[in-house]
């Protein structure tokens, strides 16, 4: 079976590069790692841990989407690119290509994008879906690069976060007001515990 090594990068799309990369950067703190466009177009990479990244592309006309709540099911206009999972090398991608080809699904040829070689296919549902095989000895995330004729004015500034543009927190969550509350994984911690008492 594949060796599935966690999520190379999640693909979303923005019309706001400057405020996409601040959010994500200076407010939550991910590194910029690379950034590639031309005229027209931007694509650029946030690195999440020392493994994952998210990645937006930039197209003109873009616009966010009406606020809407985690899970709920929705019609319309949508931000979702598509997802790439990393898997642990060449012989991964090809076994996952020829598995995809075999059950009858369609599979693009092997893209090389010069730090990683990635397929892409789509489930059942449509979901658009990358995986991808880094290519050994080229990491982005070690050496940030930036290979956008014009580059947007917040990359610029680099790949390291600068926290210093937003408000600084003037009083933390005590201890004693955190609370908790409880979603869909109480559930399944609860079925955890029952499985442990035997």
């Amino acid at each position: 079976m594949p060796t599935y090594t966690g999520i190379n990068h999640l693909a979303m799309a923005t019309g706001d590069m400057d405020a996409t990369i601040r959010f994500w950067r200076d407010l939550l703190g991910m590194r910029l790692v690379a950034g590639l466009g031309h005229p027209g177009y931007r694509h650029y990479f946030l690195e999440i841990t020392d493994h994952d990244m998210i990645a937006f592309f930039e197209w003109p006309g873009v616009q966010p989407l009406k606020e809407k709540d985690h899970g709920f099911p929705v019609k319309g206009p949508f931000i979702f690119d598509h997802v790439s999972f990393e898997v642990a090398g060449e012989d991964d991608l090809w076994e996952i290509k020829d598995k995809l080809e075999a059950a009858g699904f369609w599979c693009s040829e092997v893209v090389d994008h010069g730090f990683i070689h990635s397929i892409y296919a789509f489930d059942p549902n449509n979901i658009a879906i990358e995986f991808s095989a880094p290519v050994p000895g080229v990491d982005v995330r070690k050496t940030p690069v930036m290979v956008d004729a014009n580059p947007s004015a917040e990359a610029l500034k680099g790949a390291e976060p600068q926290p210093d543009i937003w408000p600084q927190v003037t009083r933390p969550t005590p201890v004693s007001e955190r609370e908790f509350y409880l979603g869909e994984g109480a559930e399944i911690m609860q079925a955890i515990r029952e499985k442990e008492k035997g």
